[in-house]
């Protein structure tokens, strides 16, 4: 794939979180990933990681107490999950889009073409998650990649990245910057 369009707008930085159901199924892991690609996302990090039961619970803090919280920790704990650090204009709300609802009984319905539409199978395993607004995103970047630095990012990488110098890296599997304009942040 070659260099990306440019972009007049500063980009936005999101998360998306593959769920275990979908990083132990390769093709839809595949097609995820082809979907973030096709809809003209810059890949800035990913990784693959396994949670243990405290990284689950401090994650989904925000849902303590309520009645699906013991079954999404769970879930997110029984095996390797694939983050990824997206960016583009409006990145969140792009993203979201593309994920569809929540719940995989309405995406089915609603946006059959959506992420959780076509991959979903059960409201906690729906194939992903994202952020839901720019705070989110800044606070679950940082809990996912702790090293990264957002602020760095804008300032170093980010104005090369919109000019349209990223250029996807097939065996990293992320976009990157050319040698000469690689930054301490990359």
């Amino acid at each position: 794939m070659g260099a990306v369009p440019r972009s007049a707008r500063p980009l936005q930085l999101t998360l998306a979180l593959l769920k275990p159901d979908a990083v132990a199924h390769p093709p839809v892991l595949e097609a995820v990933h082809e979907t973030i690609l096709n809809n003209k996302f810059l890949i800035v990090r990913t990784k693959e990681l396994m949670w243990r039961r405290e990284d689950s619970q401090r994650f989904y803090q925000e849902h303590s107490g309520r009645f699906f919280y013991r079954r999404l920790v769970e879930f997110m704990t029984s095996g390797p999950m694939r983050a990824y650090i997206l960016a583009h204009e409006d990145a969140v709300a792009r993203w979201r889009s593309l994920m569809g609802p929540t719940k995989v009984y309405r995406a089915r319905n609603t946006a059959p073409d959506s992420i959780r539409g076509a991959y979903g199978l059960t409201d906690t395993r729906n194939t992903i998650h994202g952020s839901d607004s720019a705070a989110s995103a800044r606070r679950e970047i940082a809990f996912f990649f702790p090293e990264f630095s957002e602020s760095l990012w804008y300032q170093q990488d980010e104005p090369r990245l919109r000019c349209g110098l990223a250029h996807y890296d097939t065996g990293e599997r992320v976009h990157s910057l050319p040698k000469a304009s690689r930054t301490e942040s990359s």
